[in-house]
């Protein structure tokens, strides 16, 4: 018995259980392991985090131990396949039926297959047969309730469809439903692209992962390898979603700095908004890349769009959490910024604290955060040093004149300059009009939560 007879039945198991084959992380755990490697090893040669290893693994053991009816871990587990190899009869047949698609394991691409995907697929196309379209979701969400959003939808569609646009950013605050608006609209396009890949940066994807997985995925139908990424994307309509893109930035510094191990993204960017090409990417992000709003002042085939709030829409939210007072909605729904997951939180806390009374919630002393206060409290502490000083100045002002800087804000007007731009960037601050100057503002609730004492 070898990995290869293990692959093929653990294969066979996820694509009956989940509907999906296995991806090539889980390929190499599961070689990894067999072969006595340690997390940390596994995750060194396929340039991802432990961490990230280790929650695949587990996924795993449980799943086989569902299956098995014993318990199965990192520890017992080619003990306990080479038992069941010999004794089991039924899980026999299985490793020896199997037909495993491919004999390679890539320990860094995810050579994943949707479920689309692999039903249309057979592991040797004829060259004469066109290829079938390809869509990996394996990472995407479940559909989300999508508020009013129809007129960001044809933004997005006429960038992405008509103008071939090839950089796509939706950027905006947490909660905003970016996510859910993104999952929409590659719904209805999807029949526009021959592949389709959605990918989540929630575990810092280094640049030569996500290159390896695309040309992985783009190369499925086992055809003539092609000299570059690049190439790919010119020879097929890809659309490439990569969302939680801010997992690539670090903490504490200035909006848009990436970490030591994805400072090469920026290149990447300007390569793929510079090269001729017929794909697009569709960037996800509470933080936009430098690069991209250099390219979009450039016109380099490069668009974004910050999703704000709903605005009046919003009332569909509170009138579904049955609150009353309505002519105080519009009010709370500015408070809140129209953010529709920030609504729904406070909306639940205005019915289990105020009976559903907007007036009386509105009436108290001062503004409740409840269970928001920790997601911006999360959000505050990415903030840089310097960013923290800026916006604590203006938390206690209803606006201020960046000529006013005060004398004792222990900051350079470089340093200064550097973390309002930041802090716009960010969506945490806004421009106003007072008195024919313009002014910069915290945002409503951010402000409420620093004024309130979150703060170092």
């Amino acid at each position: 018995m070898d990995v290869q007879e293990v692959l093929q039945w653990a294969d066979e198991l996820l694509l009956t259980k989940t509907g999906s084959h296995l991806n090539s992380l889980q390929q190499a755990v599961l070689a990894g392991v067999w072969n006595s490697q340690k997390y940390r090893e596994i995750a060194d040669e396929y340039h991802c985090t432990e961490a990230n290893v280790k929650r695949v693994a587990g996924t795993l053991w449980q799943l086989f131990s569902t299956e098995l009816e014993e318990k199965v871990n990192k520890s017992n587990f080619r003990a306990t396949m080479e038992r069941y190899y010999i004794s089991n009869n039924n899980v026999g047949n299985n490793f020896a039926q199997s037909k495993f698609y491919g004999s390679s394991i890539n320990l860094c691409g995810e050579n994943r297959h949707s479920g689309e995907a692999t039903q249309n697929r057979s592991p040797s196309t004829p060259s004469n047969q066109k290829a079938k379209k390809r869509y990996d979701f394996t990472e995407a969400p479940e559909f989300a309730p999508l508020y009013n959003r129809s007129n960001e939808i044809t933004r997005l569609k006429g960038w992405m469809l008509d103008e071939k646009i090839r950089i796509v950013n939706l950027c905006g605050l947490p909660g905003m439903g970016k996510t859910a608006l993104a999952r929409e609209l590659v719904e209805q396009i999807k029949e526009n692209f021959d592949c389709i890949l959605w990918r989540n940066c929630t575990n810092t994807l280094t640049l030569q992962c996500l290159k390896t997985q695309l040309i992985e995925f783009l190369a499925a139908n086992g055809e003539i390898q092609l000299p570059s990424l690049i190439d790919y994307l010119r020879s097929h309509s890809c659309l490439i979603i990569l969302d939680e893109l801010q997992e690539l930035f670090a903490s504490g510094e200035l909006a848009g700095t990436y970490l030591p191990d994805c400072q090469d993204y920026g290149k990447f960017w300007e390569q793929i908004s510079r090269s001729p090409h017929n794909s697009c990417f569709l960037l996800i992000s509470w933080e936009t890349p430098t690069e991209i709003v250099s390219l979009e002042r450039e016109n380099r085939h490069c668009r974004s769009l910050k999703l704000g709030g709903l605005g009046e829409s919003a009332v569909d939210i509170l009138d579904s959490k049955g609150l009353t007072d309505s002519d105080k909605w519009g009010e709370l729904i500015r408070i809140y910024g129209g953010n529709p997951s920030w609504l729904n939180i406070i909306a639940s806390t205005i019915q289990d604290l105020f009976d559903g009374s907007v007036d009386r919630f509105l009436s108290y002393p001062s503004l409740f955060l409840g269970d928001l206060e920790s997601r911006l409290q999360g959000y505050y502490q990415r903030l840089s040093a310097s960013e923290k000083l800026v916006i604590r100045w203006l938390a206690n002002q209803e606006s201020a004149d960046i000529f006013q800087k005060p004398a004792e804000l222990a900051l350079s007007d470089a340093e200064f300059l550097k973390a309002v731009q930041s802090l716009k960037k960010r969506g945490l601050i806004e421009k106003v009009t007072g008195n024919g100057l313009s002014l910069f503002a915290v945002q409503v609730l951010f402000r409420a939560y620093l004024i309130g004492g979150g703060n170092d």
